[in-house]
């Protein structure tokens, strides 16, 4: 078992050639008594599940509060176009962290990567790297157990939840979780996606949570692509060698300590932020009637 990113990726080096994956289905062996082909299949599941939120989030229906919609299907328009200053890679991803969202907003299947918040960043930056890199079955499930290992450490010694450390602890957690994924698929180090993980978290700190009138839609859908974004980035950072001044390990403790101390305004009470701005407030009562 492994307590800090420092242990994970010395764990890793040490006994499993590097492979964060193998080490993370190692600790979910030990931890929950399960085979590997149950741990696997499951995951194999959640990948299913991801695959098709990204799919079935394309359409342009709006959701129950008509909050969100459609956006998903805009980008992938614009994309055919052929004239976008970002490249296909990048907003590839961004399209489809948008699907995802959307699609949760409609009341769709999706997987929490860590939440359903935070779902659209993982499978948005996977389906980028499927087509990117060619990535087979068996690798696909390594990025997710890459990505889960290093999401636990962020779990266990800071934060997944808005409610608890704003959305630099959901939306913020699932690009750094993804930027790692992405650097060992890629073929990094296990090191290199630990430098990853601090750059997006580095740039992340003290976002908070204010969905507007309550709802995971606004600005959680956008919120979703930068961070897919972010974590493309990150990633092609760490793969260059960068790394960063603060240890790892310390840039997930100042991610606790801010998020503790963020005023209950913005941690998803809906009382401040975005939520508080007067078209804010008109939404919520345009919903709820308040």
């Amino acid at each position: 078992m492994f307590y800090t990113i420092k242990e994970l990726v010395q764990q890793a080096d040490d006994n499993y050639n590097g492979n964060v994956a193998e080490l993370m289905i190692a600790t979910e062996i030990e931890s929950t008594g399960r085979s590997k082909e149950e741990i696997i299949s499951i995951m194999s599941r959640n990948l299913e599940v991801m695959r098709e939120a990204v799919v079935d989030g394309l359409t342009p229906s709006k959701s129950i509060s008509g909050l969100t919609g459609g956006d998903a299907l805009l980008m992938d328009k614009y994309m055919a176009t052929k004239s976008t200053l970002a490249d296909y890679t990048v907003l590839s991803a961004v399209r489809n962290a948008m699907a995802v969202n959307e699609l949760n907003a409609k009341m769709g299947l999706v997987c929490a990567t860590p939440t359903a918040g935070s779902a659209g960043c993982l499978p948005a930056v996977l389906s980028m790297a499927i087509e990117k890199l060619n990535l087979s079955e068996e690798k696909q499930l390594e990025f997710l157990f890459t990505a889960g290992a290093f999401g636990l450490v962020i779990g266990n010694n800071a934060s997944i939840s808005g409610a608890e450390g704003g959305c630099q602890a959901e939306v913020g957690s699932a690009s750094a979780m993804c930027a790692a994924a992405l650097v060992m698929a890629a073929g990094g180090t296990a090191f290199q996606a630990s430098q990853a993980i601090a750059f997006v978290i580095k740039n992340m700190l003290g976002l908070i949570c204010d969905p507007v009138a309550g709802l995971v839609e606004v600005p959680c859908v956008k919120r979703n692509a930068l961070g897919a974004s972010f974590a493309i980035v990150a990633a092609d950072m760490a793969l260059a060698g960068i790394r960063s001044q603060i240890p790892v390990d310390e840039v997930v403790d100042a991610m606790y300590q801010v998020g503790s101390t963020l005023p209950s305004a913005f941690r998803e009470t809906a009382e401040g932020g975005l939520a508080a701005t007067p078209t804010g407030r008109k939404l919520q009562a345009q919903i709820f009637g308040e």
